[in-house]
């Protein structure tokens, strides 16, 4: 591939491109301007002695101005299009470059030691209150988590979430008994008189319902009675069994040791133990839960949770006054005050964060490092070469310019030397 068109650099590349051409003129004028001095002097040397000094300055300048130009061209391309050997050093050699340096980063900066002692050095968890405990802060992150949460929904397939949901009711639902854990649990609040509460509630319900409704019971029971039986008779047997409810409920609510409630705990009992060690009883529990929870009605329990839970979660992530975000919102800005003024809780999330990062660094040092390799090796060379020039071109710019001053110095000094030994 061909460089990158100059129209196509961004506007910090075109700068640079600008730099650079700006500092090659220099050089070169540099180059030029030794030559244009090296003829005068040596055309007017033998007239003016004093000019073979100035010729080796030239001289030397030009010499050194041509070895830097040589050295700083043979890093990104062949010197005038000779494909001399060790030129085009980075297009060259541009994979090689790019696996050293990952190698570097890889091994100078992604150590856990390392990351580990700048997190501890950067008092992490104190910024991060001081900057959660500002309200924008606070709302921005709730804003940002809300955008993502709500694109994560969107992008669930209904379908894929209703049929895990299923999965997962039948897994923890449907296959295990249900009969021996219930039988336990029963029998342990039966032990612990823990079901006294309820049967009192329960008491009380009836007597109350007793009391408040007395015409329920014209015709219970009359009704079933003889056709010749006097009416006065009828109504009679319905008091009286009325009488008899109302004192049975108020008897049991006021008597903790009633016979009927010795016999319920006696039932209860019994129950709990045949929940546990009754196949038929195991049996008919079992029966009655797959009539309860068989496949299609799992299915359509799971499609009614998910769209409910789903709709629910989408209106109060996208409502910036919904409870869900105002409390998250809250809960952060808390959280910043907790992390400004607790100082153990600031060492723990300190230590937290270190040991995260250093062992993310220490387990995926080569996949990041990787990173940079995988990315040079994916470029052209011609680009490579035109993103590393245009980076540090310029300043390599400056190496002819100092080449030609440096040789320009040395020429004459040699010269010096030399007529003043030689004569």
């Amino acid at each position: 591939m061909a460089r990158t068109p100059v129209a196509l650099l961004s506007p910090a590349d075109r700068e640079r491109l600008r730099g650079l051409r700006f500092m090659k003129g220099v050089a070169l004028g540099a180059l030029v301007l030794m030559a244009v001095v090296f003829v005068i002097a040596f055309a007017l040397e033998d007239r003016a002695p004093w000019l073979s000094y100035v010729r080796a300055a030239a001289e030397g300048g030009m010499v050194g101005a041509l070895a830097d130009w040589f050295a700083v061209t043979a890093l990104f391309r062949h010197p005038l299009g000779i494909p001399i050997p060790h030129t085009a050093i980075i297009p060259r050699r541009k994979d090689e470059i790019g696996r050293t340096l990952g190698d570097f980063v890889e091994t100078e900066f992604l150590s856990g030691p390392i990351v580990r002692t700048k997190l501890e050095s950067m008092d992490v968890a104190a910024r991060l209150g001081a900057w959660l405990t500002v309200e924008s802060h606070a709302a921005r992150v709730v804003e940002e988590g809300s955008a993502m949460a709500a694109g994560i929904l969107r992008a669930l397939s209904d379908d894929e979430v209703q049929e895990v949901i299923a999965e997962l009711a039948r897994e923890h639902l449907l296959v295990p008994d249900w009969g021996p854990p219930a039988g336990a649990w029963l029998e342990r609040v039966v032990s612990a008189g823990a079901h006294h509460g309820a049967v009192d509630l329960a008491v009380d319900s009836i007597a109350a319902w007793l009391h408040a409704n007395r015409a329920a019971f014209e015709g219970l029971v009359s009704r079933r009675l003889p056709a010749w039986v006097p009416g006065i008779a009828h109504r009679l047997v319905d008091d009286t069994v009325y009488k008899e409810a109302v004192r049975f409920a108020d008897a049991v609510r006021a008597d903790p040791v009633h016979p009927a409630r010795r016999a319920l705990d006696g039932y209860l009992a019994r129950l709990a133990d045949n929940l546990q060690h009754d196949p038929a009883t195991i049996g008919k529990l079992e029966d009655a839960k797959r009539i309860v929870f068989d496949s299609p009605r799992v299915r359509a329990l799971a499609a009614q949770a998910w769209e409910a839970a789903k709709n629910g979660l989408l209106t109060a992530l996208a409502d910036p006054r919904s409870g869900l975000r105002l409390r998250a919102q809250d809960a952060l800005a808390e959280t910043g005050r907790r992390l400004q003024t607790d100082a153990a809780l600031r060492g723990r999330v300190d230590t937290w964060i270190a040991d995260a990062a250093s062992f993310l660094v220490d387990r995926y040092r080569h996949d990041i490092a990787s990173i940079i390799t995988d990315t040079v090796e994916r470029w052209d060379p011609a680009e490579t070469t035109q993103k590393i020039e245009l980076q540090v071109g310029r300043d390599l710019q400056y190496i002819r310019l100092n080449g030609t001053i440096v040789g320009a110095l040395a020429g004459v000094v040699i010269y010096t030397v030399a007529h003043a030994i030689i004569g």
